[in-house]
């Protein structure tokens, strides 16, 4: 797919949006598209961008699509944005008329309603009437006329005129006029929302400071090039992923990692844009361009997640599409059949009902707070450091039951060293060193490296030749002649070398040279710091624990016991790996999610096939960041923890918005049939949901 981002313009209601999306979906240029009310974008994958504009139009004449703007918008949540005052003063001044109208109407009421200039009250009310509610009517008309009868702007249509029908000219204009100001109070509370939220991701770095020819100027991020150096001052964001090659410092990583202790950093480590250097000069090389950066990846990761819906969305989505038609037919059988089956019934009294029932019936609070609640979790969870794909990986994330770990680098440090050489047959300590460091010298593995380190000698590779790499066992090669075979206790077994133990504590390396068992290399690998307390607070949760690992028994059993890890399988091939988490996965209960949790580099097979796939320290890994649902920005254990309360936090709120609007609306739809709730009463109740519920989702990102 060749997905594009745009913008829509003046998109001011939620159901407009799922309108816009229901309708461009059914075009036959669009292979994809899905649109995010919560930050007013629409993601799509078409050869014919023309035809979507014009059959937007059609849909919403006043939105308008627009490429991308890639401009930030400085904002604080704790302040007044006056430009949204700005941006509705015409609304505003409306509004206004439409008091000192409304109010000279009921000053002169009582005079002349009675009187030949009845049509004086008349006219008042017409005009204050029309001035504040002729945006609603228009578009409701208009919306008639394209077969989209059931919608807010059709209800409040239909309820105001209905009660001018029934001589109730100064509740039609009320009713109106606070259905005006609670729209414009819900659209400064969802920009207001809209902005917080992308305000936690207002990362991205504003200029380079690019180093060329003995010269420091201020570019573009977006214009430097790989190789090409930047200076980052005391006080900057680091703009581009690159490599120190002058200076030493340390780094505010919370950004990115949400992590506020800052790193120390010096010549050769790798750093990435969104940082910021605290105290000394550092001279970059850049290794990225911008676009394929760190910071790049997390606002695209984040912005682009709410495209995938999480079930309730959807839900709701369909509620409110058959909801409305119900509640509007439900009005009319309550406004004509009580005065038919009932004596003494009144059909401007049932009618008046009726429209209560209509006003309190617009679904607005669940179709904007919904997809604004899931949004705000998504940033809430990227300030700390966790990537979260879509909604529909949130909501998962509050149904895992099981969560399983690779063990190396992602519940263990990954750093091995040399921790004891045992030596069989007459072979000495160092001899057998060496033929290890010379075996495992083409190898990348962690072991490898660490047997390389420990011999820490330069390695002839003409004396290296015959090298075979036995998947998921060892290696065998011959150095300087001699047959030399390194791995695990299943190749001693394979190649049939005399051996006295098979079961060694640790992670282990057995070496035999000419087919003669030569003795074992144990290499030790450190839990992380919050390991033991991740596993601890997940059971607590009741979620299960299990560990995967290629280590022998008796290393995984020493670890999982230090842990207390539920269950653990060991000896593990990559391919094992997916056959257990099939396995777990299928002897899961139905509706229970499992988590896998990995490093990211190896394990992109297992993140696949995992429900939820949860990458750990792996943002400068591709494999990971393209295989896994969920990525963890450090290696810290306990961000799954995290991950994982704050998908029920914001699942939490969202059900709380959903409980409260259904109760509420409910509440008034029964005074108004019994004829207790007024149209103002309703109105009140209607709006007031739709900015408590908004107001309530900004609890999420906190």
């Amino acid at each position: 797919m060749r997905i594009k981002k745009y913008q829509l313009k003046n998109i001011d209601c939620a159901s407009c949006a799922i309108r816009i999306e229901e309708g461009v979906s059914k075009l036959e240029e669009v292979k994809y598209v899905s649109v995010n009310f919560a930050n007013s974008s629409l993601l799509i994958d078409t050869d014919n961008i023309e035809s979507v504009k014009k059959k937007i139009k059609d849909i919403e004449p006043e939105v308008e699509l627009i490429e991308e703007e890639d401009k930030k918008m400085p904002f604080s949540p704790n302040r007044i944005d006056l430009s949204l005052w700005r941006e509705n003063k015409t609304a505003i001044v409306k509004i206004v008329l439409t008091v000192l109208l409304l109010g000279l109407g009921f000053i002169f009421e009582e005079e002349i309603h009675n009187t030949p200039y009845r049509a004086l009250e008349f006219l008042i009310f017409l005009t204050a009437y029309l001035l504040s509610g002729w945006k609603v009517i228009v578009s409701a008309v208009r919306n008639i006329v394209k077969g989209q009868v059931f919608n807010e702007n059709f209800l409040m249509t239909i309820a105001t005129l209905g009660a001018f029908a029934i001589d109730e000219m100064p509740e039609a204009v009320t009713v109106m006029l606070f259905y005006v100001v609670g729209e414009l109070f819900q659209d400064i509370a969802v920009n207001r929302s809209r902005k917080s939220i992308k305000a936690l991701l207002e990362i991205k770095p504003d200029y380079a400071n690019l180093k060329s020819n003995g010269e420091v100027k201020q570019v573009s991020p977006e214009s430097v090039k790989v190789g090409e150096n930047i200076i980052v001052k005391a006080g900057e964001k680091i703009p581009l992923d690159g490599e120190i090659i002058e200076g030493n410092s340390f780094v505010d990583t919370s950004a990115l990692t949400g992590e506020s202790v800052p790193r120390k950093v010096r010549e050769k480590d790798v750093v990435l844009a969104g940082m910021i250097n605290q105290s000394g000069l550092l001279t970059i090389t850049v290794t990225k361009l911008f676009s394929e950066s760190s910071i790049s990846r997390i606002l695209e990761l984040v912005e682009n997640a709410a495209s995938k819906k999480a079930e309730t969305e959807k839900f709701i989505t369909t509620f409110a599409k058959y909801y409305t038609p119900v509640v509007v037919f439900g009005a009319l059988f309550l406004a004509v059949l009580p005065p038919l089956l009932f004596t003494g019934q009144t059909f401007s009294e049932w009618i008046y009902r009726a429209l209560v029932v209509l006003v309190i019936s617009c679904p607005c609070a669940l179709v904007i707070s919904i997809p604004l609640g899931y949004f705000g979790g998504i940033g809430g969870a990227s300030r700390r450091g966790i990537l979260v794909k879509g909604s529909n990986y949130l909501d998962a994330l509050t149904k895992v039951k099981t969560v399983v770990f690779d063990k190396t680098g992602t519940l263990t440090k990954g750093e091995f060293k040399v921790s004891e050489i045992v030596v069989k047959n007459g072979f000495d300590k160092e001899e057998l060193l060496r033929l290890a460091a010379y075996a495992e010298s083409h190898s990348n593995h962690p072991i490898a490296k660490s047997v390389i380190e420990a011999y820490g000698k330069k390695i002839d590779q003409e004396l290296i030749n015959d090298v075979q790499e036995i998947s998921g066992k060892g290696i065998k090669t011959k150095v300087n002649g001699q047959q030399v075979i390194v791995g695990n206790d299943k190749l001693l077994h394979m190649e049939n070398i005399q051996h006295d133990k098979c079961d060694v504590e640790g992670t282990v390396i057995h070496i035999a040279v000419d087919s003669v068992y030569a003795g074992y290399i144990i290499i030790s690998d450190t839990l992380k710091e919050d390991s033991k307390e991740a596993i601890s607070m997940l059971k607590e949760k009741n979620i299960k624990t299990v560990m995967l690992t290629g280590d022998n028994k008796t290393a995984a059993e020493t670890f999982a016991k230090k842990l207390g890890i539920d269950t653990y399988y060991y000896e593990l091939l990559p391919e094992d790996k997916v056959n257990h988490i099939e396995q777990i996965i299928q002897s899961s209960i139905k509706g229970d999610k499992v988590a896998f949790v990995g490093d990211g580099i190896n394990d992109a097979p297992v993140l696949a096939r995992a429900d939820i796939g949860i990458a750990m320290g792996a943002l400068g890994s591709d494999a990971a960041v393209e295989t896994a649902d969920v990525v963890l920005m450090t290696d810290s254990p306990m961000k799954v923890v995290t991950a994982i309360e704050v998908a029920k936090r914001t699942r939490k709120i969202v059900w709380q918005n959903i409980g409260f609007a259904m109760a509420v609306k409910l509440f008034f739809i029964l005074l108004g049939v019994f004829g207790i709730a007024t149209m103002w009463e309703a109105v009140f109740g209607d709006m007031g949901v739709a900015i408590i519920a908004i107001l309530n989702v900004m609890r999420v990102m906190k």
